[in-house]
């Protein structure tokens, strides 16, 4: 059995999805029991709770041959570093508790940093935490820039009719569809092909830059002038407010845009088969244009 935490994201649901569909047995874990429904009336166990409960998540990895284990975000929290800490830590001990033995873990391009990176600095302690424990085999999936990450200017696009963001628009970069993430964690799991701590880096289809991006987007969503502006981090700052995250998730996401400008991580990154995904921007762009008309529908409406 494989427990899967965070089933209700992007990258834990479609691996739930992968091994349900091989046959495999899998429980999936999360807060809301509603959201994981659609996995149990797949054949899936399911455990709902907090992650901070220790007890809770030992429980869960009861009886598990592999974990997938991750800190989901919290995009509201008054201190997004100790809440990383705190569920990071259960997690960690939750593990060793059970008797878990092979563990694939998210982390990030720049986890290898150990300050100056925002909220992936929480991920860079994760991977010491498990690297920690005895006897458990940890692989460490390091992606880069999720093209998901482009969603949050849709609205922005319907309002304004341009993208941006507090990053460089000519900066190349690595960027990864979150499904070619959830192909490598369920590959791994089924394989357990990895042992002790190791680490893989995940760097999508290709390098590009945030204008070329949205240059291919705005042609599949009939914008062929889509521009991308580059905010000044005040503006940025001002912008996730508004958008609901607390004060100190502001700071972090500028602190890794700024890290990102600089090119301290995700940039220039050595390519090889290995790393190297198959989903394109050509590709993503059909996926951002489904949301961006369904989001003109709702506007509509």
């Amino acid at each position: 059995m494989y427990a899967i935490i965070g089933a209700t994201g992007h990258i834990g649901s479609r691996v739930a999805d992968i091994l349900l569909s091989k046959g495999e047995k899998v429980r999936v874990i999360g807060r809301d029991m509603s959201r994981l429904q659609q996995h149990v009336n797949r054949g899936a166990d399911a455990a709902a709770g907090n992650l901070k409960d220790t007890s809770f998540l030992t429980g869960a990895f009861r009886g598990v041959d592999a974990v997938f284990a991750m800190i989901p975000p919290n995009y509201t929290a008054p201190n997004f570093h100790a809440y990383q800490d705190v569920v990071g830590i259960s997690i960690a001990t939750a593990i060793g508790n059970a008797g878990i033995t092979h563990v694939v873990n998210l982390s990030s391009q720049g986890a290898d940093l150990p300050r100056g990176t925002g909220p992936i600095l929480g991920l860079h302690d994760q991977e010491i935490r498990l690297n920690a424990l005895h006897g458990v085999h940890v692989l460490h999936l390091r992606p880069t820039y999720f093209m998901e990450n482009l969603l949050a200017n849709v609205p922005l696009i319907h309002e304004h009719g341009f993208a941006g963001s507090a990053v460089r628009g000519d900066l190349k970069f690595a960027m990864i569809a979150t499904a070619d993430i959830a192909e490598r964690v369920a590959g791994h799991l089924l394989a357990r092909d990895f042992s002790g701590s190791s680490v893989r880096d995940l760097l999508g289809q290709r390098d590009l830059s945030l204008k070329e991006a949205f240059t291919v987007i705005g042609r599949r969503i009939g914008i062929l002038d889509l521009a991308y502006r580059q905010f000044t981090y005040d503006e940025f700052n001002q912008a996730l407010l508004d958008m609901g995250m607390s004060r100190d998730v502001s700071r972090l996401f500028i602190e890794m845009s700024d890290a990102l400008n600089r090119g301290l991580f995700a940039v220039n990154r050595p390519r090889n088969a290995d790393n190297t995904t198959p989903t394109s921007i050509e590709t993503f762009a059909g996926w951002f244009a489904e949301v961006y008309r369904g989001a003109e529908l709702h506007r509509a409406a």
